[in-house]
């Protein structure tokens, strides 16, 4: 019961939009039912013709003694109506029960659109605050962790899931607080009216219940099964919208095409089976409580046909009507239940992003970095991706990077340069070992303070669908333009900048697509010469560019590391030959480090990569 109730905790911040949805829940629980029992007097009215006895006896007994209980509303109500039928005429009495259920009926519905009103902004407002904590908590995660999860199945937690805690909230809400209250208020009418009718109701409806809970059972885990299905099927579209040159150049079409419907058939499978399971309990909870109510009926209508249980025609007619009004609630609370047990699925998936650890934090003693003064040291470092795993990408690295010198990563793909390069802004953490920067761990300087003197230009040019301006300053507020155009011109990026539609304002689409891979990367490159760190991570920076480009950004980049440190991972080694010091780096560990001329000499690996790119 405890789980049913949990996604209310998303509320927190709505307590007072919550309390009065409820309130008018209720009210519109109450005057739902009130304006139902007021057709038994209606139908009094017109059956019985005993109201000027009934009222000559109660002028000369008077009313009973005050009480909440049912026979003393009856009977001031029959009063009442009898004393305006003698007074008035029929018809008049007629008119007043019209207008009353009439006003009961409209304050119903007031009721329920208020209770509506208030659930608006909670049910908007949880969505919003959820997507907000995932976006933040995605923002803070380590890089490590979205190594093991696929995008898709990230994204379609922050819409479809979302979107089944808001439906559960709303379910919740109205399940806990309108149709248990008139259920109840209908049962206290109903033992108003005739209790020993009424144990036939407490005695049948749990049949109800139990049919109900039968068939729900095992919607929870189908419906887990069915979104773990969605996010591979979401996360197969964003990879073919994000391939499609790929897939279109090596005529991939057919199995892309194939892959996606197989997901897609598997898919519909599972939800047809969710919903039919799910539109099953409604149907039966309905028929289940009809044959209730119709054994109900055959009951009450032998007690008014044999003059027994005090229940007149009219009476039991009234009961009959509130009796029906069972239903429904009973049928709402079904569908809700189905609808809370997919959001209780669609909760865990969530919290599971909510929860996830993130290893990459800032120490109860982190300081704030102080301009970097003297050097970097690797030490002893060493590092997995896979805790615990004995295959280290990288093993027992010392190395150290003095303030001012250009440093040089290279080897082949996948030796551990670019995981060593990233371990400086702490994109990953040590395994064992430590980096320290002018003596001090990193892991104990804060981390936003760390990276803030760190530039970082990947192989991969990131730019985002915005302006080239706003590209070029992401990540630093007002920020002059005239230094934009500067960073721009350093990174030989003014001049194409100046040709576009917009000059600098220019929208360069989703991923940079509207501008070509140089462009690309020339923006890329201005953006970390316009944050203008003491420590630079190139990574094959150059890659990208023409050889004209090239020659002209690498002019630039020379320029811009002077009095910088840099650590710029190569495969050009003709890009790093006055680099102060070349690291090869060999199956994760340090295999050799020196001038270019002095690995030449020891004729080694850095020898042999190097007469076999200038012998290509």
């Amino acid at each position: 019961m405890k789980k049913l109730f949990s996604v209310l905790k998303y509320t927190k911040n709505y307590k007072s939009q919550t309390r009065l949805n409820i309130l008018f829940n209720i009210l519109f629980a109450v005057f739902s039912i009130f304006s139902i029992s007021l057709s038994i007097p209606f139908l009094k009215l017109i059956f019985d013709n005993e109201s000027s006895a009934f009222y000559k006896d109660i002028i000369a007994k008077g009313l009973p003694a005050f009480s909440y209980t049912g026979s003393y509303v009856n009977s001031w109500a029959n009063f009442k109506m009898s004393e305006i039928i003698i007074t008035q005429g029929k018809p008049q009495a007629l008119i007043i029960i019209c207008l009353v259920v009439f006003i009961a009926t409209l304050f119903k519905n007031f009721f329920r659109y208020m209770a509506m009103y208030f659930l608006a902004p909670i049910r908007n407002g949880v969505v919003m605050d959820l997507r907000n904590k995932m976006i933040k908590k995605s923002l803070e995660l380590p890089l490590s962790y979205f190594s093991e999860e696929r995008k898709g199945d990230m994204m379609s937690r922050m819409t479809t899931d979302v979107i089944e805690i808001e439906w559960s909230i709303m379910q919740t809400l109205e399940s806990i607080f309108r149709e248990p209250v008139l259920i109840i208020i209908s049962l206290v009418m109903l033992i108003a009216l005739s209790p020993y009718l009424t144990l036939y109701v407490f005695l049948l409806l749990p049949v109800a219940a139990g049919v109900v809970a039968i068939v729900s059972k095992s919607l929870k885990n189908r419906s887990t099964k069915s979104k773990e299905v969605f996010a591979h099927l979401f996360n197969i579209m964003e990879e073919t919208l994000g391939a499609l040159k790929i897939i279109k150049a090596f005529t991939g079409e057919k199995s892309v095409q194939q892959k996606f419907e197989k997901t897609n058939e598997e898919y519909n499978r599972l939800s047809v089976s969710l919903y039919r399971r799910a539109d099953l309990t409604s149907p039966i909870s309905e028929t289940v409580v009809l044959g209730v109510l119709l054994l109900i009926l055959f009951i009450g209508g032998c007690m008014v046909f044999n003059g027994t249980g005090g229940l007149s025609g009219a009476s039991f007619l009234g009961y009959f009507a509130i009796a029906s009004q069972i239903v429904p609630p009973i049928k709402q609370l079904t569908i809700s239940y189905n609808n809370i047990q997919k959001g209780l699925a669609s909760e865990e998936r969530i919290e599971k992003i909510l929860h996830a650890e993130n290893t990459i934090t800032n120490a109860s003693d982190a300081i704030t970095m102080p301009p970097f003064k003297t050097s970097i040291q690797f030490n002893h470092v060493s590092f997995s991706y896979k805790k615990g795993d004995e295959g280290y990408v990288l093993r027992n690295i010392n190395l150290a990077i003095s303030k001012g010198k250009t440093i040089a990563l290279v080897g082949q793909s996948g030796s551990g340069k670019t995981t060593l390069a990233d371990m400086i802004p702490r994109f990953y953490d040590t395994d064992l070992g430590e980096i320290t920067i002018d003596g001090k761990p990193i892991k104990h300087i804060h981390v936003e303070s760390l990276r803030k003197q760190i530039g970082v230009v990947t192989q991969e040019s990131v730019l985002f669908n915005d302006t080239i301006e706003n590209n070029i300053a992401f990540g630093l507020d007002h920020i002059d333009q005239s230094k934009i155009v500067e960073a721009a011109k350093i990174a030989n990026a003014h001049e194409f900048i100046l040709q576009q539609p917009n000059g600098y304002q220019t929208n360069i689409g989703d991923r940079g697509g509207k501008l070509s891979g140089g462009q690309r990367q020339r923006i890329s490159i201005a953006r970390a010469i316009l944050k203008n760190p003491p420590i630079l991570i190139l990574d094959e920076a150059t890659s990208a560019l023409d050889t004209e480009s090239e020659r002209l950004v690498q002019d630039a980049l020379t320029n811009l590391m002077k009095n910088r440190t840099s650590i710029v991972i190569a495969h050009r080694l003709s890009t790093i030959i006055n680099a102060d010091e070349i690291v090869v780096i060999d199956k994760g560990i340090i295999a050799e480090k020196g001038s270019h001329q002095e690995l030449l000499d020891k004729n080694g690996i850095y020898k042999k990569l190097f007469e076999m790119q200038n012998f290509k």
